[in-house]
């Protein structure tokens, strides 16, 4: 992996970490979640007709992948209700890249060198102590971050092969923003129409910076994936998790125990050797 594709990722990490962060604080985090990707929406709404569009090939994996992350958004909304942040998004952002890296070598052709796996390995475990130390405020927080874990490893199996076949990253994540943003304000347009609508007009601001940095985050993740192996990419995306739990201590005021900034360290050790395989 370039340096310039390392750098990139960490940014993408960073603003990550930022738009679940926005989720986390607002005060409906189901509306909060839609606000951002409304927000998103409508940003790639006026950014379509000057960009490249997508080859036809694509087209299938956008519609799948729109369906899964319109689940995985209600999800992370749901598990943030039950959970804290610092404990549920390691657990579900920890284990999608094992089953990423296990899926997309046995399966999709992608080759991994003994030091990246490694490197996957070390992260992700790292990423797992974070979310198993303490105690859990909710079992219903573990089951659903587990399972927004299959969907996030899903839609990023599926966005890898399909923003391959695009020909145009850029075209494919205006796409996948919009299809994705449109269905969750459709959605809650026809079931939570005076609730969702007097959110969104109240904490516009928070939705735009939200949409903006989700946007970023996964546009360059999926810039990144033409470039290198979907498991590198989705286990270094995941450095996240060491944003995520510093916003969490010094913004959201969740405790940070000593054992979790143990992890952080070997989460920065797993990327300096994914840099290096």
């Amino acid at each position: 992996m370039t340096l310039t594709v390392f750098c990139i990722l960490l940014f993408a990490a960073l603003l990550h970490a930022s738009w679940n962060a926005i989720v986390k604080a607002g005060t409906d985090k189901l509306y909060s979640a839609i606000s951002v990707s409304g927000s998103a929406t409508l940003i790639a709404l006026i950014c379509l007709p000057f960009s490249p569009q997508p080859s036809m090939a694509s087209w299938p994996y956008l519609i799948v992948s729109c369906a899964l992350q319109v689940v995985y958004t209600v999800l992370v909304a749901k598990t943030y209700q039950v959970s804290d942040m610092s404990q549920t998004y390691p657990l579900m952002r920890g284990t999608a890249p094992l089953l990423v890296a296990l899926i997309s070598v046995f399966t999709l052709g992608d080759t991994l060198s003994g030091l990246a796996w490694t490197g996957i390995a070390v992260i992700c475990l790292s990423i797992l102590v974070m979310a198993i130390n303490g105690r859990m405020q909710s079992r219903k927080g573990i089951w659903l971050a587990l399972i927004n874990a299959c969907f996030i490893a899903g839609y990023t199996l599926v966005d890898g092969t399909g923003v391959r076949l695009s020909n145009t990253a850029l075209g494919y994540t205006f796409w996948t923003f919009f299809m994705n943003g449109f269905c969750l304000l459709c959605w809650a347009m026809v079931t939570h129409r005076r609730e969702a609508s007097g959110y969104l007009r109240l904490h516009w601001k928070k939705g735009l910076l939200g949409g903006v940095a989700t946007m970023g985050s996964y546009g360059l993740a999926l810039w990144a994936m033409t470039q290198a192996p979907l498991a590198v990419v989705a286990a270094l995306r995941e450095t996240s998790i060491l944003f995520g739990a510093l916003i969490a201590f010094i913004l959201l005021k969740e405790r940070v125990a000593a054992l979790r900034i143990a992890a952080a360290v070997g989460i920065a050790a797993g990327a300096m050797l994914l840099r290096l395989a």
